[in-house]
């Protein structure tokens, strides 16, 4: 009787189709971290942990036009409001032990003057204030973000903002960003969005420029 030999490959040879995950469990820490360091930083793919659980996502090109434009109408609405902020994009924020996320984009607001300079995540740095994902149905990253303790996430998918505030320690949606709370972002970005199919993302985001300055 012969008996089954598993066999072992680096998660680097993963070979991921636009738009698919694979989803690994009983995943450790330290394991975990290897896999980061396998990876590497110059990657498409992203990456969720949480609860022992790996998810390994790659996102389709329309995902990351997506991801750009939102960050870009982001960015239009923090200086409509006259605020100032640190995007940090897709950086790897982690909870040492338990979970491990990568936003599709993520910004520092509140606590911007404190990230100002930083070239690498430190032990004691803050979560950011902002964090963004497209199409998002992962249970994993949505816990990854509770442990980690980002205040607002924004998820769009098919068409629609939600967005999800941290209260005592679970997501809860709202109709209203407290980071705009002027401003009705849930109707805004999916109309942007839908003109940027259209006309293209720059006469898109350029067009809500000029709409937020003839309101002003």
């Amino acid at each position: 009787m012969t008996s089954a030999i598993p066999v072992v490959k680096p998660v680097s040879q993963l070979k991921l189709a636009p738009g698919s995950a694979v989803t690994i469990p009983d995943v450790s820490w330290q394991e975990f971290e290897s896999i980061l360091l396998e990876l590497g930083e110059k990657r498409s793919a992203r990456v969720a942990y949480s609860n022992s659980t790996l998810e390994i996502m790659a996102p389709l090109p329309e995902h990351e036009r997506l991801k750009d434009l939102i960050s870009d109408i982001v960015k239009v609405l923090l200086k409509k409001t006259h605020r100032r902020y640190e995007p940090f994009g897709s950086t790897t924020f982690k909870k040492e032990g338990s979970a491990g996320v990568e936003p599709d984009a993520c910004f520092y607001i509140q606590n911007y003057q404190f990230m100002i300079g930083r070239r690498r995540l430190q032990p004691d740095d803050p979560p950011p204030d902002l964090a963004i994902e497209i199409d998002v149905t992962s249970k994993a990253t949505i816990d990854a973000y509770e442990a980690i303790e980002v205040p607002e996430v924004w998820v769009y998918n098919s068409g629609k903002l939600k967005i999800y505030l941290l209260q005592d320690g679970k997501y809860l949606e709202s109709n209203i960003s407290p980071i705009f709370a002027e401003i009705p972002v849930t109707q805004i970005i999916p109309t942007v969005v839908e003109r940027a199919w259209q006309v293209g993302s720059v006469q898109a985001v350029e067009e809500l420029e000029i709409l937020l300055s003839a309101s002003s």
